[in-house]
């Protein structure tokens, strides 16, 4: 799906912005979530996306665990460009590896997205405001509450300006180019992300105090093959919301 969205969403107005039809993106889900072979080429761009950001909203405890939320708000603190990147590159560290897998393919997309800001209107301003409230599950919040999080917006603003430096040698662009290829969505792909726990859910995402085989201080750019997983097969065991916005 965010192989879709890099292909198709760049050039419209409005992605990750527009409402789209809650039956249509509760149909989708259900043929997702059937395990059948899906045809995205028959469903729209703003269909997709959202529920895509549906999909992140489901995470459990957020995508950027919700016991590190004042930690990473608290980069906005920092006092340079380069101390808040190495601060993030710090928490990054902290999340469980498919967290970051998932989260280096995301700010792929939406970095290359931005680059076309002036055919589709969203720049990072306006790409943060949509996607934040995916993001983020701060504790004891509701989702009004978030939603209306001006710092939130800011940091997400913040890491999707500075993506590339915050990953290194794995840039953005490499990602992009990654997500262009038929290559990613592969068996190989599907095997690596049935190795997380929690087998091939999202619900195999884990906040920091139940990651395993997380070293200290290891290196945030991953192989090709670690980067080749399938993201799609992830969806397909989800279990979303019916909320779409």
């Amino acid at each position: 799906m965010l192989k879709f969205i890099n292909q198709k969403g760049p050039l419209i107005e409005g992605i990750f912005r527009k409402s789209a039809s809650i039956k249509l993106c509760r149909a989708l889900k259900e043929e997702l979530n059937s395990g059948d072979k899906v045809n995205l080429e028959d469903e729209s761009v703003p269909v997709v996306a959202s529920v895509i950001k549906d999909f992140l909203r489901n995470i459990q405890e957020s995508i950027f665990s919700a016991s590190l939320y004042d930690k990473w708000l608290g980069v906005l603190d920092q006092g340079n460009e380069e101390e808040k990147i190495t601060a993030s590159q710090r928490l990054l560290d902290q999340l469980p590896r498919v967290n970051t897998v998932l989260l280096q393919y995301l700010f792929g997309v939406l970095h290359n997205t931005e680059q076309h800001s002036s055919s589709n209107q969203m720049t990072a301003y306006n790409l943060s405001l949509c996607i934040a409230p995916s993001l983020f599950c701060p504790p004891n919040a509701n989702s009004s509450e978030l939603e209306k999080d001006l710092k939130t917006i800011a940091f997400v603003q913040f890491f999707l300006e500075n993506c590339l430096q915050l990953w290194g040698e794995v840039s953005c662009d490499y990602l992009v180019s990654l997500l262009g290829e038929s290559s990613i969505i592969s068996d190989e792909g599907t095997s690596e992300l049935q190795s997380f726990p929690g087998a091939a859910a999202i619900q195999g995402v884990q906040s920091p105090a139940g990651k395993q085989d997380a070293a200290p201080g290891a290196g945030l750019a991953l192989s090709v093959s670690e980067l080749s997983l399938s993201l799609d097969k992830t969806l397909l065991s989800t279990e979303l919301g019916d909320t779409v916005s």
